[in-house]
């Protein structure tokens, strides 16, 4: 009976041993190259609705696309769906919150009450964008922050977003695990 339980034993060190090594790999740092190779989440927007609005849609979009990577806005072709449709309107600026996801739809309404009042449009539209990726209105807030909004002053023009900005919408739209072996789905409350 000895020799069984030292078999035993053997063979569940053995299979320790071989359940531990990938793992082990699985903790060690990330490597950088490997992680610039995921592709971002990719949102399509349609400003067909934004008349008077184009330039500042933009120059809206394009202040995402270029400080932050784990998500990307691309016009839609006519008669594709997009996620976040963005619609001229006669009242105060508003957005769905987001973080929107591939196959979802929030709205952005850029107000021309704002503008009448002096705001900037390219600000108004990187703002509103901002609330579709998730982010909360910081108020009262000084113009360096994107989501500060109106109470950065009718005389702030700044469109992009701050580093703790950034860093929430990367946080949104990172890569992760959503769904456990059993099938359920976990929700990141985070």
């Amino acid at each position: 009976m000895l020799p069984y339980i030292r078999l035993g034993l053997a063979g569940t060190l053995v299979a320790v041993s071989l359940a531990t090594a990938p793992a082990a790999g699985a903790l060690s740092a990330p490597d950088p190259a490997r992680s610039t190779a995921l592709a971002p989440v990719t949102l399509r927007y349609d400003d067909s609705r934004a008349t008077g609005w184009e330039a500042a849609v933009v120059a809206g979009v394009a202040s995402w696309n270029t400080n932050v990577d784990n998500v990307k806005l691309v016009k839609a072709a006519p008669g594709v769906r997009a996620e976040i449709q963005i619609i001229a309107t006669t009242g105060w600026p508003q957005a769905n919150l987001g973080p929107v996801r591939p196959g979802g739809q929030v709205r952005v309404e850029l107000g021309a009450q704002a503008v009448t009042q002096g705001y900037d449009k390219t600000r108004i539209t990187a703002h509103e964008l901002g609330h579709s990726l998730g982010l909360w209105d910081t108020k009262p807030g000084p113009c360096s922050q994107l989501m500060s909004g109106s109470t950065g002053g009718v005389s702030c023009r700044n469109a992009i977003p701050n580093a703790t900005e950034q860093a929430r919408v990367e946080a949104a739209y990172a890569p992760r695990v959503a769904t456990p072996a059993d099938g359920r789905v976990m929700v990141d409350a985070g």
